[in-house]
Parts: structure tokens; C-alpha cells; sequence
């Protein structure tokens, strides 16, 4: 990751008040308050749409993704069966490059989705260069046997993301060492490891 794109990431955790990225957890351990002058200021009472805006924002920006992927993804969780803001996290988890990370296959998101669109990453053994593409239930996502050797993968694969990521979710089996998961069964949103008041995020895109 570039330093520009490190310090933006920094500012985005900032504002967000959220680290999303190990860099970022670790520069607001030191500054625990928003960027710019007037970050350490008291700040106003937000109103009810910036905050339902900025719940959308985080959870958006823990996954890296465009606003209309968001949109598209809240469309379906509401036309799926059961409690939509649960629904939306759950499908955004089954993306790959969701998966990539929270296998330990990468570091962040940023870097989980770099791997798939440089073509490192496999489902049943074929290449997939989408990080948007959904897992089915049952699904081996694997590192591509010529792409194995290579730096970052043997780093993964000696387990040294770990330090940084969450415990492995209860919906992927996961073999570090010879860099294979399988997303074993759709995931519950209280296991997803991603920090979101989903409520409010449905909130948003009702109003």
C-alpha cells in the first residue's frame, strides 16, 4: 500500500471513528479523535441522518466498496427472507475478497482485493479476478499453485497476518498453511467481525 494511500486510509479511520487498517489502529491508539484542526473539539449533537450517513459509511468503507455495490447489495438483502440490515452484512461477507481477509490469506481489504484482481486467487480451482464475486456456500477458495511461492503468500501462509486479523469466523475452514478455505455455510451476522449498527444503515437507505 502507498504511503498517500496509508495516510488517506489514517484519515478515513479518523473521521469514522474506526481503524481500517492495522496502520491506522495503531496512529489512533496515539490520536484517539478525528483529523483536521477542530478534530479534538467537542463536536455538535449529529443530526439523525448523519448519523444513520455515517453508519453507512463505516460499514461501506470496512469492505471497500462503491456506493452503488452498497446499493445493489441492500436491494437484494431486502428482497431476501429475514431481517435486511443482517442480511446486508451477510452478503457482503460472502464477497471473495471479504473471504481472502478474513481466511489470512491478506492483511486488509485493500491488499485482499489486489490479489484477486491480480489473479492469485481461486474458487474450485479456477481463477477468479472479481473481489465482488459471491461464494456459495460449500466453496474452496484457494491461492493458484504458481502464485504459492511468491513473497506474500509464504508470509500468510506462516500464519503473520494473525496478529492483526480477527479469530477465523465459524464459517470458513481454513488451512493456512497450504493457503485453502472453505466457506462451509452462509455466514450469521453475529459472527461477522465488522463493527455496524445495521439498523441504522437500513435507516438510511429507507428514508
Amino acid at each position: 500500500m502507498s504511503s498517500t494511500r496509508a495516510r488517506r486510509q489514517t484519515r478515513l479511520s479518523r473521521a469514522l471513528g474506526l481503524a481500517l487498517t492495522p496502520k491506522a489502529a495503531k496512529y489512533m491508539e496515539r490520536r484517539p479523535y478525528g483529523p483536521g484542526e477542530h478534530g479534538r473539539a467537542r463536536k455538535k449533537q449529529d443530526s439523525d441522518y448523519a448519523v444513520r450517513l455515517r453508519e453507512k459509511q463505516r460499514l461501506r468503507a470496512q469492505y471497500g466498496i462503491r456506493e452503488a455495490q452498497m446499493t445493489r447489495a441492500f436491494e437484494e438483502a431486502k428482497r431476501t427472507k429475514g431481517l435486511t440490515g443482517e442480511n446486508l452484512i451477510e452478503l457482503l461477507e460472502m464477497r471473495l475478497d471479504a473471504l481472502v481477509l478474513r481466511a489470512g490469506f491478506a492483511r486488509t481489504i485493500a491488499q485482499a482485493r489486489q490479489l484477486v484482481v491480480h489473479r492469485h486467487i481461486t474458487v474450485d480451482g479456477k481463477r477468479v479476478d472479481r473481489p465482488s464475486f459471491r461464494v456459495a456456500e460449500g466453496q474452496l477458495i484457494s491461492v493458484h499453485e504458481r502464485s504459492e511461492t511468491m513473497a506474500p503468500f509464504q508470509v500468510a501462509a506462516a500464519g503473520a497476518h494473525r496478529d492483526v486479523l480477527p479469530a477465523v469466523p465459524g464459517y470458513l475452514d481454513v488451512k493456512l498453511e497450504a493457503l485453502q478455505a472453505r466457506l462451509v455455510r452462509r455466514p450469521k451476522r453475529s459472527e461477522v467481525p465488522v463493527t455496524c449498527e445495521e439498523q441504522l444503515v437500513v435507516e438510511y437507505y429507507a428514508r
